[in-house]
């Protein structure tokens, strides 16, 4: 990092990695759809971040410029986020060794993208808070729960954006009344998960430092932790780069649809396509999501449970 200036909770620094940086295109999988309380994208393609850091809470702004990622950051947890905009934006995540050019649209989309890295955000339970609310149900009842929750629930962030709002830490999950869930369309088997995870989140922190596995195993021993959450907390805190949402509602007839044609298909379809890649998986899934490639619509969209009438 270069320029490091500090002005009371304010911090400004610039990182120059010497290759492209395509800050969007990284950090996108942080967002829970338009409105995420705690993410923002401004008109000048600055990405706003608003977390719970083992320092406080901080707001994080990045914007790719020519000389790099410019980055200003807020809060108690400011200089935590600004030490961090490198291995958030993947420093560390080595494409050298993935090798796509025999398949076009991977070959043509990684072209596209060159700046894309995997996200790592090192703030575990940030993560998987919200992967939680996204299990077994549609898109928008998940981001209605996350929203809701943040409003409710967490806390003005640092900064000059009023919209932002830090998510939630353990403690306040765990104050969380039973009908407040309900009222967010949040069923008791998520909520449960929710309270497990928020009382042992300190151990889960720790899997940042473990191997991607061994943190994947580590998460799938909190009741109502599967695989598919699992991958989905790695992913974002990790930047696990083989972390593969088996379960998921709709990215195995995505990937399927990418790279065969076919407009269907389902887990172990797409695990077998992925194989050639295994270690590398999810760079795969990535630039599938990037490619623009959209599976083929047979049916209407599943209408979501209006909660207020049960």
């Amino acid at each position: 990092m270069r320029g490091v200036r500090t002005v009371a909770e304010r911090v400004e620094s610039t990182w120059q990695p010497g290759r492209p940086v395509d800050v969007l295109a990284t950090l996108g999988p942080l967002c829970h759809g338009r409105g995420d309380p705690a993410h923002y994208v401004s008109a000048d393609a600055t990405f706003w971040w608003a977390a719970a850091t083992p320092q406080g809470p901080g707001t994080l702004a990045l914007r790719a410029g020519r000389d790099g990622a410019r980055a200003t950051a807020w809060g108690p947890g400011a200089e935590w986020l600004v030490d961090g905009v490198p291995t958030l934006l993947g420093a560390s995540d080595d494409w050298s060794r993935f090798d796509c050019t025999a398949h076009p649209l991977l070959d043509r989309t990684r072209r596209s993208y060159p700046g894309m890295r995997l996200a790592r955000t090192r703030l575990v339970f940030d993560s998987l808070l919200p992967s939680v609310l996204e299990q077994r149900v549609t898109g928008h009842e998940a981001r209605r729960a996350w929203h809701g929750l943040l409003r409710r629930h967490g806390a003005p962030a640092p900064g000059p954006l009023a919209q932002l709002r830090v998510p939630p830490s353990p403690a306040a999950v765990l104050d969380v009344p039973t009908w407040t869930w309900h009222r967010l369309g949040v069923d008791i088997t998520r909520q449960r998960a929710a309270r497990a995870a928020a009382t042992v989140a300190p151990r889960l922190e720790e899997c940042v430092a473990m191997a991607p596995a061994a943190a994947r195993a580590r998460l799938r021993v909190v009741p109502g932790i599967g695989e598919w959450t699992a991958a989905k907390t790695a992913q974002r805190a990790f930047g696990d780069p083989d972390a593969v949402s088996v379960g998921d509602y709709h990215i195995h007839d995505l990937v399927v649809h990418a790279l065969t044609g076919r407009p269907r298909g389902d887990d172990a379809e797409m695990l077998e396509l992925l194989e050639p890649w295994h270690g590398q998986r999810q760079r795969v899934v990535r630039l599938v999501e990037l490619s623009g490639v959209a599976k083929p619509r047979f049916a209407p969209r599943y209408a979501p449970l209006d909660m207020r009438a049960m």
